[in-house]
């Protein structure tokens, strides 16, 4: 089976994101493609310049899949309404708001996010920071990418619906009943958005959200088929499947 590497959660780390790619490098198959599987922004330092690499990389010809997360989906959300709180979040919650880690974002492209700041002050300057083709590149990012062996999607799919007629919010944010579901998909379902500790295989998906928003290692995967290696400074470490925890 062709191999493919994915990449997760990257967050706004951008020697993370250098790290996992020469990983890729040394230990992976260099030639084959890479699927990034959205949040790009947030929470790390270098939203701006994350985004930033993985366009030129795709403007070099570089075989790299850049999916939308829901972080990313924010930016824009943000900029056509600075009190927009998607109903998704868990409570209400602006982009703004510590625990989203916009204000990172912002300050990445040069806004002044100090607290004291009015809400309407940080939105007008960041109408004008964050470039026309920086969000043109957000909005046009796909939902999903499909493989003969893998599917690979931001946070998940909702059991029992054709991924044909997925919803978006549900592609970029869902969690139960995805997560405890053990529908077999027919092909390996990759992901992030959920933070674990370290990735982890299941017998139906690939969650490859490290935790890298909160400080932990950006680990890029190796994929053939339902094999699954995570890469680091060790080269190729195979995964086993967790039955332990279900699906």
């Amino acid at each position: 089976m062709d191999p493919i590497h994915a990449i997760g959660d990257i967050h706004g780390q951008l020697g993370q994101l250098e790290t996992a790619l020469e990983a890729i490098e040394r230990f992976g198959e260099p030639a084959a493609p890479i699927v990034f599987l959205g949040d790009y922004v947030d929470r790390g330092p270098s939203s701006r310049a994350v985004i930033e690499m993985l366009m030129q990389g795709q403007k070099d010809g570089k075989p790299w899949t850049c999916l939308m997360g829901n972080h990313d989906r924010y930016i824009g959300r943000f900029l056509g309404n600075p009190k927009y709180d998607d109903p998704n979040t868990s409570r209400p919650l602006l982009w703004t708001d510590t625990p989203l880690g916009g204000r990172k974002t912002l300050a990445s492209y040069g806004v002044d996010v100090s607290e004291d700041r009015p809400l309407k002050d940080i939105h007008q300057d960041a109408l004008e920071a964050v470039p026309a083709d920086h969000l043109a590149w957000i909005a046009a990012l796909p939902r999903y990418h499909e493989t003969d062996s893998q599917i690979f999607v931001h946070a998940g799919l909702r059991p029992g619906v054709p991924l044909t007629k997925q919803k978006e919010d549900d592609l970029i944010w869902i969690r139960d009943p995805f997560l405890g579901s053990d529908h077999d998909w027919g092909r390996l379902v990759v992901h992030g958005h959920t933070a674990l500790d370290r990735p982890q295989l299941y017998f139906n998906r690939l969650n490859l959200d490290g935790g890298a928003g909160y400080g932990r290692p950006l680990l890029p995967a190796l994929i053939e088929g339902r094999t699954v290696s995570l890469l680091d400074d060790g080269g190729r470490n195979r995964l086993v499947v967790d039955l332990a925890s279900g699906s």
